[in-house]
């Protein structure tokens, strides 16, 4: 089937390559006219205007700072950072109650020249924390015991195959065999 649906596609194609035959489904070849075609005006392209783009203007000495703060009785979440950059040096601190009641805060500062660097501090200890939500008791549900089940398929024996002899038919030899449907 894939062979004659081949064939059919190179057909079509070898048709349509041909010289003359199809002249009006695309170019003419060089020579011949097309009476009653309009001719064809040809376009001129717009002129290409190149944009001039300026950069924006770099601060030399960029500076910001922020900070932020969360206190939520009902959870007991406590946090806060903030942090500062100005003349190229970010200075920086957050802390957090842990979940043993321990206060983290870490202190740090940041340049092209120090790097990185951070003190670490843990203070405190157990502190009042929010009282636990109560939550429902899931109920327990119980998997049925596994079953043991039979597959549920016969099983076939193949038939014999008899060697009785040797039977001609026209020049091949094959054996004769015993067919199960008679």
């Amino acid at each position: 089937m894939i062979a004659k649906l081949l064939t059919l596609c190179c057909a079509c194609a070898a048709a349509l390559a041909a010289p003359g035959i199809y002249d009006h489904v695309g170019v003419a070849p060089y020579g011949v006219a097309h009476y009653g075609v309009a001719p064809v005006a040809h376009a001129i392209a717009a002129p290409i205007v190149k944009q001039v783009v300026r950069a924006e203007p770099v601060d030399p000495n960029p500076a910001y700072s922020f900070n932020y703060g969360v206190a939520d009785p009902a959870t007991g979440d406590q946090k806060s950072a903030s942090e500062t950059l100005q003349n190229g040096v970010v200075h920086g601190s957050y802390s957090l109650v842990e979940p043993d009641g321990h206060v983290r805060r870490v202190t740090y500062t940041a340049d092209n020249v120090n790097g990185f660097n951070a003190v670490v501090e843990r203070t405190g200890g157990a502190h009042a924390v929010a009282a636990p939500v109560a939550v429902a008791p899931v109920a327990k549900v119980v998997a049925p015991a596994p079953v043991a089940v039979a597959p549920a398929y016969a099983r076939y024996s193949l038939p014999a195959i008899s060697h009785g002899g040797i039977i001609s038919h026209g020049g091949l030899v094959g054996h004769g065999v015993v067919s199960p449907w008679g």
